[in-house]
C-alpha cells in the first residue's frame, strides 16, 4: 500500500470518526437535556438511541480498519494479531445490521398501509449481514496466508540448518 493511499484512507477514516462523534454528542445532548424540538414520542427517542448505538458500531469498525492499515504499513498484517481487528470489523458489521433490524422493527407499525417498505428494509439488513459474511471469508483467506507464512518460515529455518 502506497503512502498516498494510506494517507487518503486515514483522512477519510478520521473525518468519518470525527463526524460520527459530533453527531452522537449532539444526539446524546438532545436526549439528556430534554431540548428535543420534536414531541419526544417513543419511536423517535428509540430511533435516536438506535442511531447512537449504530454509530458506535461504525466507530469500532473505523478504529479496527485504522489499526489494520497501520499493520499493513509495517508489514505485519499477516500475523495472528490482525485477527482481533478483523473480528472487530465483523462484529461491528453484525451489530450495525442488528441496529438496522431494530430500526425496521420500530418503523414497521407506521408502515401498515405499505408493508413493502418493511420488507425492503429487512432486505437491506440481510445485505448488511452479507457484507459481514464477505469479511468473514476474507478473514479465512488471511488465516490461510498466515498459516502459509508460518510454514514458509519453518521451511526456511530447516533449509538454513541444512546449508
Amino acid at each position: 500500500m502506497g503512502k498516498l493511499t494510506v494517507r487518503a484512507l486515514r483522512a477519510v477514516l478520521a473525518v468519518v470518526l470525527v463526524g460520527t462523534v459530533f453527531v452522537q454528542a449532539g444526539m446524546v445532548w438532545v436526549l439528556v437535556s430534554g431540548s428535543d424540538p420534536e414531541d419526544g414520542s417513543l419511536p423517535l427517542t428509540a430511533l435516536r438511541v438506535i442511531t447512537i448505538l449504530g454509530m458506535v458500531s461504525v466507530q469500532v469498525a473505523l478504529v479496527c480498519v485504522w489499526r489494520l492499515v497501520a499493520m499493513v504499513r509495517r508489514g505485519t498484517v499477516f500475523s495472528p494479531a490482525a485477527f482481533r481487528y478483523v473480528d472487530g470489523v465483523i462484529g461491528a458489521i453484525v451489530a450495525a445490521s442488528l441496529m438496522w433490524f431494530a430500526v425496521t422493527a420500530v418503523n414497521a407499525p407506521g408502515q401498515r398501509d405499505d408493508p413493502g417498505v418493511t420488507v425492503i428494509m429487512g432486505g437491506i439488513g440481510l445485505a448488511i449481514l452479507g457484507v459481514a459474511l464477505i469479511v468473514l471469508v476474507l478473514r479465512m483467506l488471511l488465516a490461510q496466508a498466515v498459516a502459509r507464512d508460518v510454514e514458509a518460515a519453518q521451511m526456511q529455518a530447516e533449509l538454513d540448518e541444512v546449508i
